[in-house]
């Protein structure tokens, strides 16, 4: 589900969550993220928390890798390292694929 998320564009834990039919899973999904086996295929830089906020141990760098990451895709990252759902927030459809 998260390779779905096309560039430019975020999701949350919970919204992955519920897109793979265990809307209560998102902690798994931020864990299996975490131990992402190949992360130029499965873009987890793309996922962040339900406020918009980027993982603050992100996996493959840090915060500022993670940010590094949206940026080049055009997604703004504030001062605080949120993301503006409003703004750059999937709606889900699988435009990728």
């Amino acid at each position: 589900m998260v390779q779905s998320i096309p560039k430019g564009k975020v999701a949350t834990y919970g919204q992955i969550a519920a897109l793979c039919g265990s809307p209560r899973a998102a902690r798994i999904v931020g864990g299996a993220l975490h131990r992402n086996p190949s992360p130029g295929i499965i873009p987890c830089h793309r996922v962040v928390n339900r406020f918009g906020g980027l993982a603050p141990e992100f996996a493959f760098g840090g915060r500022q890798e993670q940010r590094r990451l949206l940026e080049s895709e055009g997604v703004k990252v504030s001062e605080e390292f949120t993301v503006d759902l409003s703004l750059f927030l999937w709606d889900g459809n699988n435009q990728n694929l």
